[in-house]
C-alpha cells in the first residue's frame, strides 16, 4: 500500500474561540464510541484531525490554526480476525497532544507500514519548541514510531509517502525535510517496530509557504515505486529512486504550475 500526494487542507469551520484544559500528557485509547474494548482484530478504515487550535503559529499552510486531537475510526473484524466475514463492532479512539504539541498537517494518511495487512496513520506531529517530526499511529491510538524533531521552532517537513520503494520487504517513508530551507529529501525504513534514516538528497522541494497542499507523490509506470517531486527552484519535476541505499534522482520534465504532478503520476 502507499501513501501519496496529501489532499488538499481542510477548510477550517470554527475557530476555537476558549482556551482548552491543560492536558500534559497523550491521552491515548479513549473510546469515544462502541460498547466494547478495542481486540487483536481491529483496523484503521479512516482518521482525521480533530480540535483546532492557534496554539502554534507557524502558518506554514496558509492560515494559523493546527489541530490538538487525532480521531481514528477503527473496525473490529472479531476473533476470526482480519479474514471474518463481517465487522461487528465500529470505535472511535482519540489521541490528544500535550499542550505543547500540534498535528501540523493537511489530512492524516493511511499506510500498511508495519506489513501485517491493517493500515497505520502517518503524521506531522509538531513540538512548538523542537519543530516538526514524521509520527506512526496505530490502531490502539498508541505511537509507535517518530522521527526525530528538526530541532527548532518554526521548521517543518511535508511528506511524500510510504511504500517499499527498493524491494527489500520493508516500508520506506520519504518526506521533504523543510522544504522552504532545507529542500533535502529524507528516506526512513521502519523496521523491528522503530524508523532507520536510510539516505537523504539535497535540491528537492514539494512545498511553498501558504499553500494548503503538498506537491508530491508515488508513482509505479511499471518499472518499480518511484517519489515525484520538483527541483528546489519550482522549474523541473523530478523523480527519484531508493537502489542499495542510495537516491538517485532524474529530470522528467517541466513543472507546470497549473498541472502541478498530475499528468506525471499518471505515468503520462
Amino acid at each position: 500500500m502507499t501513501a501519496g500526494t496529501a489532499a488538499r487542507r481542510l477548510p477550517l469551520r470554527v475557530r476555537p474561540r476558549f482556551a482548552r484544559r491543560a492536558w500534559r500528557a497523550l491521552c491515548l485509547g479513549l473510546a469515544l464510541a462502541g460498547p466494547a474494548e478495542l481486540a487483536a482484530g481491529d483496523r484503521i478504515v479512516s482518521a482525521r484531525f480533530s480540535e483546532p487550535t492557534t496554539r502554534y503559529g507557524h502558518a506554514v499552510l496558509g492560515d494559523d490554526v493546527e489541530y490538538g486531537a487525532l480521531v481514528l475510526q477503527v473496525e473490529n473484524t472479531g476473533p476470526g480476525g482480519l479474514s471474518a466475514k463481517a465487522v461487528y463492532e465500529k470505535s472511535e479512539i482519540l489521541i490528544r497532544l500535550p499542550l505543547d504539541h500540534v498535528f501540523e498537517d493537511i489530512a492524516p494518511r493511511l499506510a500498511d507500514v508495519t506489513g501485517d495487512g491493517s493500515p497505520e496513520v502517518l503524521v506531522v506531529e509538531t513540538d512548538v519548541a523542537q519543530g516538526a517530526q514524521l509520527a506512526i499511529y496505530g490502531a490502539h491510538g498508541e505511537k509507535l514510531a517518530g522521527t526525530p524533531h528538526i530541532g527548532t521552532r518554526n521548521r517543518w517537513l511535508a511528506p511524500i509517502g510510504a511504500a517499499d520503494l527498493d524491494g527489500d520487504g520493508h516500508v520506506e517513508i520519504a518526506y521533504i525535510d523543510r522544504p522552504h530551507l532545507a529542500k533535502t529529501l529524507r528516506i526512513w525504513r521502519f523496521r523491528d517496530g522503530a524508523l532507520h534514516e536510510v539516505a537523504s538528497k539535497a535540491g528537492l522541494t514539494n512545498h511553498r509557504i501558504g499553500e494548503d497542499f503538498i506537491t508530491s507523490g508515488i508513482r509505479n509506470c511499471g518499472e518499480g515505486p518511484e517519489l515525484v517531486m520538483v527541483s528546489s527552484g519550482w522549474r523541473r519535476i523530478m523523480a527519484a529512486r531508493l537502489r542499495d541505499g542510495e537516491i538517485t534522482a532524474r529530470d522528467i520534465g517541466p513543472f507546470d504550475p497549473g498541472t502541478r504532478l498530475a499528468d506525471a503520476l499518471a505515468c503520462r
